[in-house]
């Protein structure tokens, strides 16, 4: 806190050796302005303010059936309408603003200045309309707004089957470019799912649902399997009479190993789900199901060399019933079927595997695809929508006028000056009269710096400082300070003196002028 106080005071010392060259600024700014002040002319406003009556007796009966426009949508077109080049050519015109007007870029700077000038605004929230202009000459004011006004109901009144037309027309045009669009985008559509039927994209279901379908389904086929599997074999054991299980190398089973075979092979479908087959879970999976499979068979050779002889030879027997033969038979054609069903299933189960790695980018391409087609149909709709009513407004347009203008207030002007404010202005031109020559002197001591302090130089420099002298002020310089003082403080208030009075005399213009 103390460096910043120093630093302040390092400055301040600084811009009081330019404190001239900011009294003389400060003059200058100040004299400018205040002639600026009293120079500008001043400005007399005309207004006037128009009711338009937007309320019909069939608005409430065709409510939602036909465009109708709100308020801020009228404002804004009755602004865009008035304030147009066109419509403020013709306003010069009325108002005879062109009799003195000498060469093209007198008129094109006046058409500016009008454009500039002119407002018209909402006032309040029933439709009621100011029209302000500020000129010089109240005369002039006064025909501005009354040719202003005077356009603003012409405008309002025509024009409205004209609009409708174009926006009828232009609703044709787009709702053919659209149906062209739809049609193309239709037939993008079909080509795409044509070409990809195997994904099932209106399905409903994404990839990984169908995928666990399938690995339902197959799962479902191996347990009836091994369920008829295990009716042969019983079947067998009552032929054999207990003596062995039956079975031969294709078709025995091991319940206990093939439980652990099931269950890794459900583990494998979850992964393969998730990852690829290179992922090290995926290459294990697979190679314990292997392992369970050579061991599978190894349990299934040893039983079949037990029991071959004895099934063998009782089946081919005349004291096996009938009956048993045929259950027999059955149990074998129908475990041949179940061994197809879950071939097929295998089939597909990897066939969907492989396709589930590339359909993120099918179902990609048919949600983008699906979009585009969304957007368009319901432009289109929207379109086919709108031409309904506008067909409905324009009727409605015919049996009903659409606005009713009327004039509240006729155009005025104000009796005194509205602009400049004087009054106002010069205590603000005052304060920036001093800041520019505050500011001039801080610029001066960045351009020619002084040094009030040893311990400045030296930072500044980065220079060893050997010694300072001082200087010891006689009764003739102490004088010389205190008149030099008196005369700053003198040149700063003459120039606030000379304010006050400019602002005391404006009072007093405006005073006589009430």
């Amino acid at each position: 806190m103390d460096e910043v106080v120093r630093q302040i005071r390092i400055a301040l010392r600084g811009m009081w050796s330019h404190r001239w060259l900011g009294v003389a600024v400060a003059w200058v700014v100040g004299v400018v302005a205040g002639v600026a002040i009293f120079v500008t002319p001043d400005q007399y406003e005309a207004s006037a303010r128009i009711y338009v009556d937007t309320d019909s007796v069939l608005k409430p009966l065709l409510s939602g059936l036909v465009v109708q426009g709100n308020t801020e949508q009228k404002i804004a077109i009755l602004s865009r309408t008035l304030i147009s080049r066109p419509n403020v050519e013709k306003l010069i015109r009325m108002a005879d603003l062109d009799l003195g007007l000498k060469s093209v870029k007198d008129k094109e700077s006046l058409i500016d200045h009008v454009i500039g000038t002119l407002k018209i605004k909402s006032v309040g929230r029933d439709n009621l309309y100011l029209i302000e202009y500020r000129d010089p000459v109240p005369d002039t004011a006064r025909k501005v707004v009354s040719s202003l006004t005077t356009i603003f109901v012409e405008s309002g009144l025509g024009g409205n089957r004209d609009d409708s037309d174009s926006a009828r027309k232009f609703i044709d045009e787009q709702i053919g470019v659209y149906q062209k669009k739809l049609e193309v985008a239709e037939g993008l559509l079909k080509k795409f799912k044509l070409d990809h039927i195997e994904a099932q994209l209106d399905s409903g279901k994404d990839g990984g649902g169908r995928l666990s379908e399938l690995s339902n389904q197959l799962s479902q086929a191996r347990l009836e399997l091994r369920e008829a599997e295990n009716a042969r074999n019983s079947l067998r054991q009552q032929i054999i009479g207990g003596g062995g299980v039956g079975g031969d190398s294709g078709i025995i089973s091991v319940p206990e190993i093939d439980s652990r075979i099931d269950a890794m092979k459900q583990n494998l479908d979850v992964l393969l789900q998730k990852f690829t087959e290179d992922y090290p879970d995926v290459r294990g999976a697979r190679r314990v199901i292997k392992d369970l499979e050579e061991q599978k068979k190894r349990e299934i050779e040893s039983r079949r060399k037990q029991a071959a002889n004895n099934v063998s030879s009782l089946t081919n027997s005349d004291s096996v019933s009938p009956q048993l033969k045929a259950a027999l038979v059955t149990a074998e054609s129908q475990i041949a079927s179940l061994r197809a069903r879950v071939a097929e299933y295998e089939t597909r189960y990897a066939r969907a595997v492989g396709e589930v790695k590339r359909l993120p980018e099918v179902e990609a391409a048919y949600a983008q695809l699906n979009r585009d087609y969304g957007i368009l149909k319901k432009n289109y709709d929207d379109l086919v929508q709108r031409r309904e009513s506008a067909s409905i407004s324009e009727g409605m347009a015919s049996v009903s006028s659409v606005a009713e203008f009327r004039l509240i207030d006729p155009p005025r002007v104000s009796s005194q000056p509205v602009a400049p404010n004087r009054t106002a202005l010069l205590p603000l031109a005052l304060l920036a009269s001093l800041v520019a020559g505050f500011f001039a002197c801080f610029v001066a001591t960045q351009v020619r710096p002084t040094f009030s302090d040893a311990r400045t130089l030296r930072e500044l420099t980065g220079l060893p400082l050997l010694g300072a002298v001082s200087r010891l002020n006689t009764l003739a310089d102490k004088l010389r300070e205190r008149r030099d003082r008196v005369r700053f403080i003198g040149g700063v208030s003459s120039l606030a003196a000379a304010y006050v009075l400019a602002i005391f005399v404006s009072f007093v213009m405006v005073s006589r002028a009430t």
